[in-house]
């Protein structure tokens, strides 16, 4: 078989590591389909990107929404831009969806990232991005608000995608507010057979807390060891997760390097890879081999657990559920969340003033 690139043979090879693309964008999906992906995210940030790029057609979707919604502010304008653009796009992965039962080829989009301390904000949102089309996934933010929002909206029948969530401690909260939900499903009788939760591991942007961090605290990290902790972290919580049985999937993000790809292949895991590192490691040197089953090297653990903020996201124990939303890389990545979003109404106001 002649395969499309490296990422295209991972599929082939091993069906139970999911590739994603991590844009909505028609390019990047058009692509990405030919090539076997199975799922794709998006959030304000990405959609921005996508419309910026987009833009001769979305100029059109921003004036035809501003001139139907005389009564909205650009917040509204916003999101009733990224649901039509989401739910519109969802419908490119619908044929995968149908072939796996709900079981993949979903659309992830994510929930106002300023109501990262308000369940019942992201909630009532979910439920909005849910009844977009069959095969939404709604991200939430794994806070410590966000953690009870997604036992509810598991509860309400809702696929999460839980997001900001860098620590072995938010993986297993989050699993565990889905198991939760589940049941509360199960025991009334409701259908939980087409859902499919994952828990976003962000490994490139745990890479970048670690070394920024301890480089503000005078420590020097052995260059190649600070290149394995979102690796470590991803194989540690892979491994609770199979073995405790839980429902949700790990899906890794926030790609640096080729290890965020290559030490996954084989695991029953999904990967969102953004449109640039998907063509970079499409055309990479790297053999397709399994080795989500080889563990990160014994120095390079024992380098990283020098940094206290590493310990923290490796051991179960490293952190309450009161102590997420003040995580550094959780602080950072809601900051640049919120920024991005602000950005995108930047631009809405432009046409509406």
């Amino acid at each position: 078989m002649e395969y499309l690139g490296k990422l295209h043979e991972t599929v082939v090879k091993f069906p139970q590591t999911d590739i994603w693309m991590d844009s909505c964008g028609a390019e990047e999906l058009d692509f990405g389909m030919q090539r076997g992906i199975s799922g794709a995210t998006s959030n304000p940030v990405i959609i921005g990107g996508v419309i910026k790029k987009e833009l001769p057609e979305c100029e059109k979707r921003i004036c035809r929404l501003i001139e139907t919604m005389p009564n909205a502010s650009e917040d509204d304008i916003a999101w009733a831009l990224m649901y039509e653009i989401s739910g519109e796009r969802s419908a490119k992965l619908l044929p995968v969806f149908e072939k796996h039962a709900g079981k993949k080829g979903r659309l992830s989009l994510q929930t106002n990232a300023k109501n990262y301390r308000n369940s019942e904000r992201m909630l009532e949102q979910a439920k909005v991005i849910h009844a977009l089309a069959p095969n939404m996934q709604v991200k939430i933010p794994a806070t410590a608000a966000g953690i009870r929002a997604m036992e509810e909206a598991t509860y309400a029948g809702i696929s999460i995608n839980a997001t900001v969530s860098y620590t072995v401690p938010q993986y297993v909260a989050v699993a565990e507010a889905v198991e939760r939900g589940l049941k509360r499903r199960k025991e009334e009788g409701l259908d939980t057979d087409k859902m499919s939760p994952v828990c976003t591991l962000m490994l490139g942007r745990l890479d970048d807390w670690v070394k920024a961090d301890s480089s503000s605290k005078g420590m020097v990290l052995n260059a190649d060891a600070a290149n394995w902790g979102g690796v470590a972290v991803c194989k540690e919580a892979y491994r609770l997760y199979k073995e405790r049985h839980y429902t949700t999937r790990i899906l890794t993000a926030a790609v640096r390097n080729s290890y965020h790809w290559s030490e996954f292949i084989g695991g029953d895991i999904c990967q969102t890879i953004n449109y640039s590192w998907y063509k970079k490691l499409n055309n990479s040197d790297v053999s397709v081999e399994e080795r989500m089953s080889i563990p990160v090297k014994e120095e390079y653990l024992t380098e990283l657990m020098k940094s206290e903020e590493f310990r923290k996201s490796f051991k179960e124990d490293g952190m309450t559920v009161q102590e997420f939303d003040k995580y550094g890389a959780v602080r950072d990545t809601l900051s640049g969340f919120i920024a991005g979003y602000d950005e995108l109404c930047a631009l809405i106001r432009k046409y509406m003033i």
